[in-house]
């Protein structure tokens, strides 16, 4: 039967990739969903198609040395993931923080896999990145170590093999002089990286595309109990691009954010974060780069918590709502922080972040059935509006601001219709994981039967 395949597959996968934990994470609660549909089509099993999943095409590893503005040699390591190829060119962020490694990429690019699969646009999965943290550096240090990063990753990708993005700590600043490199070394204008500047080759909403679309996610979910987000209390996390827009998109729709974090701690301002405030934010966050204390110190009422590294939960996730909306990092809720959310009234959690929620913490929203839209669904609007600006770039024209929202919104629909249809299918009717889950690996295992054992 499938559960003892399962905990086999689980028992090979920690033994090849130890000290992994986040990919172990990400593998078990994605073949945890598949138990059923591996019990209607042995042919997967036959043809190892998980296994062949959760072995990545190719993982690229090398160093990375500048100069920082002291003239003193300093060294990183980059990365680049290239998991699965079967529906499209690689396509996935790139991260550059202290905490990145081997496994939470793996994981990341795991997850895209699905999440590309799902936006319905023809896009495979991959992940990469470095431990240079940005945070602190000048413009000409960033300058010289994505100079260099890129003086290795430009043999790797292309617009028909690997196709990067932006992540955490990799913004237009970034992207630029990532790009610029590229279009150096390669002596062609092509369109390699997403996330580009609007005056060569971006695409319009693609800077707000992941956080406006975890929201339309929400609203579609909502719109299954025939709600609207108008009226409701909406915690998010992060303060970040993901949940400066998820801010911008939920005040749009008629709801009302009332937090906003960084890695110090959280505010918490019960009147509503404005557009007024949150161009406020986004000066602090992206000009000055700044950290969120200041913003309780500039607008009266709002309070400041520093986080505790040594508290069992995050008071963030205390407060009175009705909808939450993790776009800071993985594994930001935990299962005492699930039961405050559900405690507080939440019953619609949309995640921005990839895996921001443990798994004690979904188990949770499963068993009350509350609105869980998980984020390789939740999430996917980035790399959907990524992939159209691929189609820009590919037809040498750009469209409009409405035009791109318009499509994201119709691509978040049918991400949540897929999800819907998946989970009724296979006798889950309601639960977005297995439903994400199952028509996610659907598209790229039938592709991968196609193709041959390759």
């Amino acid at each position: 039967m499938a559960s003892k395949y399962v905990t086999d597959l689980m028992a090979e996968v920690k033994a090849k990739n130890p000290a992994e934990p986040e990919f172990h994470q990400a593998v078990q609660e994605v073949v945890e969903s598949l138990a059923v549909v591996l019990d209607k089509h042995p042919e997967y099993r036959a043809a190892k198609i998980i296994e062949r999943i959760v072995e990545p095409e190719r993982v690229i590893l090398f160093r990375v040395p500048w100069v920082d503005d002291q003239g003193q040699v300093r060294v990183n390591r980059g990365f680049r993931i290239e998991m699965n190829s079967a529906i499209g060119p690689y396509k996935g962020g790139l991260r550059f923080h202290p905490s990145v490694n081997l496994g939470i990429l793996k994981f990341l690019a795991f997850e895209q896999v699905f999440k590309n699969s799902l936006t319905t646009l023809p896009m495979g999965g991959g992940k990469g990145g470095s431990d240079f943290d940005p945070k602190g550096k000048s413009d000409n240090e960033v300058m010289r170590f994505c100079q260099s990063f890129m003086a290795e990753l430009f043999r790797h990708i292309g617009p028909d093999t690997d196709v990067p993005a932006g992540d955490i700590g990799v913004g237009g600043r970034e992207i630029g002089f990532l790009f610029g490199m590229y279009r150096k070394l390669r002596n062609e204008f092509t369109g390699v990286l997403t996330g580009k500047g609007l005056n060569w080759g971006g695409s319009l909403i693609r800077p707000e595309a992941t956080g406006y679309g975890s929201v339309y996610f929400a609203s579609e979910m909502l719109a299954t109990r025939g709600e609207t987000l108008q009226g409701k209390t909406c915690l998010v996390s992060g303060s970040g691009n993901v949940a400066q827009y998820t801010v911008e998109k939920i005040t749009q729709l008629g709801g009302k954010a009332v937090t906003l974090s960084d890695s110090n701690g959280f505010i918490h301002d019960p009147e509503g974060i404005t557009p007024e405030k949150l161009a406020w934010v986004m000066e602090l966050k992206n000009k000055r780069r700044g950290r969120i204390k200041e913003y309780a110190d500039h607008f009266k009422g709002v309070t400041y918590h520093a986080l505790d590294p040594k508290a069992d939960h995050n008071p963030l996730w205390d407060i009175k709502a009705q909808c939450a909306f993790p776009s800071a990092t993985q594994n930001e809720i935990n299962g005492k922080d699930a039961q405050n959310l559900l405690k507080n009234g939440v019953y619609v959690v949309s995640e921005g972040a990839n895996m921001p929620s443990t798994p004690e913490a979904v188990r949770l929203f499963l068993e009350h059935k509350i609105l869980y839209g998980p984020g390789k669904a939740a999430n996917a609007g980035g790399v959907a509006t990524s992939g159209l600006e691929m189609t820009q770039n590919s037809m040498r024209l750009s469209w409009s601001r409405e035009e791109v929202d318009a499509k994201l919104r119709d691509i978040m629909k049918r991400i949540h219709k897929s999800c819907v249809d998946a989970a009724a299918a296979y006798g889950t009717p309601g639960n977005y994981v297995n439903g994400a889950n199952i028509a996610g690996f659907l598209k790229v295992a039938n592709a991968m039967m196609d193709q041959g054992v390759i």
